[in-house]
């Protein structure tokens, strides 16, 4: 793999434009504000970016868990509360498009594992240090199994317009994308991954993103 191609692949965690710690995290940054949330349908798509935001400011509120030695317990359990709102194998597959049909079982699961591990290890250790943040709600759009959330964070310094995309799967809504200003994760993701693979394939994708996943973190 060229060393383009690697910086291309890792532009996302370093552009000030569309970092992806700031858009995964702002799913999870709700739960630092006081802002005004509108009153939600009972098992509506909102309901349940509202059901983790709960979960999420149980986290952080707990003291016991904010001392320094229970750091590895507080990461753990908001990586729990996160994971089960996400959809990493959706996410996934719309990432790699028509890649992913190519792939047998095996591929499909071990990517899965990969992307879900690489997004983990981009957000856990600094989302406990997100705050002041505040939250509006703007709307929910459905149809039919799908959903979208808008709202608009909002701190001291800066103004971002939030979507989440939502899959109703089972009983349960799951966010497999989110939109931060009209850019969205899975399409950026999709163009990072799509200059990989043309220059090296999957294998050479898998390799990138198994580099940078600490090595206790890789099954």
């Amino acid at each position: 793999m060229s060393h383009a191609c690697g910086d291309q692949f890792i532009s996302l965690c370093r552009g000030k434009r569309f970092p992806i710690l700031f858009l995964l995290a702002c799913l999870f940054v709700l739960f630092m504000y006081q802002g005004s949330v509108t009153a939600a349908e009972l098992g509506s798509s909102t309901e349940a970016v509202k059901e983790t935001i709960d979960q999420v400011l149980a986290i952080l509120a707990d003291e016991k868990l904010k001392k320094p030695e229970h750091t590895d317990k507080r990461l753990a359990g908001l990586e729990k509360v996160i994971n089960k709102r996400f959809d990493y194998e959706e996410m996934g597959k719309r990432t790699l498009g028509r890649t992913w049909k190519k792939l047998n079982a095996a591929q499909q699961k071990e990517f899965v594992e990969l992307f879900q591990q690489f997004l983990s290890n981009t957000y856990a250790g600094n989302i406990v240090g997100i705050s002041g943040a505040q939250v509006e709600y703007i709307k929910e759009r459905r149809q039919g199994k799908f959903a979208e959330v808008q709202t608009k964070v909002i701190s001291e310094k800066s103004e971002a317009r939030l979507d989440y995309r939502l899959m109703r799967n089972s009983s349960t809504w799951r966010v497999y994308d989110v939109i931060i200003d009209g850019i969205g994760l899975v399409r950026n993701f999709r163009a990072q991954f799509s200059r990989v693979i043309k220059v090296s394939g999957f294998p050479g994708l898998v390799d990138k993103l198994r580099s940078k996943i600490p090595k206790t973190a890789v099954k």
